[in-house]
């Protein structure tokens, strides 16, 4: 019986786990990476549009992207939305393609995005823990109604801990990974 409220929190978990990675790869490193801006917002036409939905984003090297918009009509929009990005892209046409290079990044910067990470992360552990509790209550409650007996809430709380801690463990792996991307 409490296999099944500990197996119904564990998509919760990874659900948990690709919205870090999701914004982790949002975060920029000292490398480009497409999903820096591929969800940007480009106004063409009177109209908003994400970047990915108007041109090819590639990794020329580990610094510069190549945009290849679909249609030309799109390049003056695309160029001005990474211009006024914030981000300190060097934006440069080149006939139909724009090439996106991204500045070394200062140790000031990299003390920040750091900052972020540990704050994303974090976000993400108080996830976990919500959901522990709320299968830990509903164990509790199972148990007090007689439908899980006394040592299964135990042997419960023990297998619920190890998830707990696993999905942890994948958490910060993660959050080191990306510490280590932003120190190269």
């Amino acid at each position: 019986m409490y296999k099944e409220i500990i197996e119904s929190i564990k998509p919760e978990m990874e659900k948990a786990l690709a919205f870090l990675d999701a914004e982790f790869s949002k975060i920029r490193t000292g490398r480009a990476n497409p999903s820096l801006v591929e969800d940007m917002s480009v106004d063409c036409f009177n109209e908003k549009f994400p970047l990915k939905q108007l041109g090819a984003i590639s990794l020329f090297d580990s610094k510069t992207l190549v945009i290849q918009p679909w249609d030309k009509s799109y390049i003056e929009g695309i160029v001005s939305s990474l211009s006024k990005s914030g981000l300190g892209l060097s934006v440069v046409l080149d006939k139909d393609i724009i090439r996106v290079s991204l500045p070394s990044l200062s140790n000031e910067y990299r003390e920040e995005l750091k900052r972020l990470i540990s704050l994303k992360h974090e976000e993400i552990r108080k996830s976990i823990r919500k959901w522990r509790e709320e299968a830990w209550g509903k164990i509790q409650e199972k148990t007090r109604l007689g439908e899980i007996r006394e040592d299964d809430k135990f042997r419960a709380k023990d297998e619920l801990q190890k998830i707990v801690d696993d999905y942890n463990k994948k958490a910060e792996e993660r959050k080191e990974r990306k510490i280590k991307e932003i120190n190269e």
